[in-house]
């Protein structure tokens, strides 16, 4: 039976994504943070799935959780890794405390590095491992590649994922591990009713602007994709039997992605303040 690691089942695309997974008869290990939502996964998802209790910033704690997985398959390797957690905080890089920022970088960048390198021998990146290698998704945005104002925290770490995912991807080919970058565009999930909260900034001069992204954010995250749709591709890029090195999910990709890549940068940060007002007076 095939099986996968995903981190941060407990809402959106992670709990989308376990659904998935096992309804395409996986066995599937999902990392949450508190107990009550570990039973209440487990009565929902059903004996297929095993719950894991770990924040991915605990070294402790995922290391633990490795070796019940280890121990669940036996001699069977790990079919897939889905680095799915992650934190987004939006704000004005001027003034967002450190520790914001720094929790940023400790979830998403140092967080998912942990997680990876406790499940990689399960994977078979071992010495003297024998059979199929399983694979790696690491969840990046298009943030990794297109900046956006008042969410520079995250853009960051999203931009070091690039970087990460290309060289464990060369790196690993020492043992026959595919490394595979998902830069997800917006998605409806409850990561943005938890983070874009601006209102400690309203006494800056940014709290303008500010308001005008949050408008656009919400505007665009209600025309976003469903986790279930975002769950659906990442069931067939495990899958197949030759991914790409990354792949683009979004729900208007040309206007989204490729235009802004596409446009010289002073172009595209002239369209930017002009509308949502970062312009000087």
């Amino acid at each position: 039976m095939p099986s996968i690691v995903i981190t941060g089942v407990s809402s959106g695309v992670g709990l989308a994504a376990a659904r998935a997974f096992l309804a395409r008869q996986y066995r599937v290990f999902g990392s949450v943070r508190h107990a009550a939502d570990a039973a209440r996964l487990q009565q929902e998802l059903g004996p297929q799935f095993t719950p894991l209790l770990f924040d991915v910033t605990d070294g402790t704690a995922v290391a633990r959780a490795a070796a019940e997985v280890a121990r669940a398959l036996g001699p069977e390797p790990l079919t897939g890794l889905l680095n799915n957690a992650g934190v987004a905080f939006g704000g004005p890089l001027q003034y967002q405390p450190l520790d914001v920022i720094r929790e940023h970088f400790e979830v998403n960048v140092l967080g998912l590095i942990q997680v990876t390198q406790a499940f990689l021998p399960l994977l078979g990146a071992r010495p003297g491992f024998s059979g199929r290698p399983g694979r790696v998704l690491n969840m990046g945005s298009v943030s990794g590649q297109v900046a956006s104002p008042f969410l520079g925290a995250y853009v960051g770490t999203k931009h070091a994922l690039e970087g990460l995912s290309a060289t464990w991807r060369r790196e690993l080919r020492l043992f026959g591990v595919p490394v595979v970058l998902i830069g997800l565009g917006v998605t409806q999930t409850p990561i943005w009713d938890k983070g874009i909260d601006l209102s400690p900034y309203e006494h800056t001069p940014y709290h303008g602007p500010a308001q005008r992204f949050l408008r656009f954010v919400n505007k665009t995250r209600a025309q976003g994709l469903t986790p279930e749709y975002v769950a659906g591709r990442l069931v067939g890029i495990l899958e197949t039997p030759r991914p790409r090195v990354r792949y683009t999910i979004a729900a208007d990709l040309f206007r989204a992605y490729i235009v802004p890549r596409l446009l010289p940068a002073r172009a595209l940060d002239w369209l930017l303040a002009r509308g949502i007002g970062l312009e000087v007076k």
